[in-house]
């Protein structure tokens, strides 16, 4: 999760949304990535599909584990499930509460850590650039 957490703070210090996401595979991240809808101008460009992109073709990704530092939305979701990745391991869900159910009613596992740290760096976000956050999340 520190990996996940190191990316989202890499997005903010570029004038992004602070929200990081790593692929892991046998304990090794194969990929990692931050939400750069501002930066790369690309409403497509979740954290979670960075890192997926970053990851690029590895077959299979039934023995993946995604961490991403918030609850993933029901796009990046949709690709959890599509990609049949097993196991989704989450900073925090207050801040976003996500498509949890829809995750898990296709057989994903999610793990919420509630950590401190990423709803804090959330927090201080939504509250800095309201507007910015609105957009990310479809408001």
């Amino acid at each position: 999760m520190q990996a996940a957490i190191d990316e989202a703070r890499k997005g903010l210090a570029e004038g992004g949304i602070p929200i990081g996401s790593v692929l892991v595979r046998n304990g090794e991240i194969v990929g990692r990535g931050h939400n750069k809808r501002v930066q790369d101008d690309d409403p497509m460009t979740h954290a979670e599909t960075d890192a997926l992109r970053n990851a690029g073709r590895i077959g299979s990704y039934r023995d993946t584990v995604l961490y991403s530092t918030l609850m993933p939305c029901y796009m990046c979701a949709g690709t959890v499930v599509q990609f049949r990745i097993p196991k989704v391991i989450v900073g925090e869900s207050e801040t976003f509460d996500g498509a949890r159910p829809f995750m898990e009613q296709h057989g994903v596992e999610v793990v919420d850590l509630e950590l401190d740290e990423c709803k804090q760096m959330m927090r201080d976000f939504i509250a800095a650039k309201p507007e910015l956050w609105n957009e990310d999340i479809g408001e």
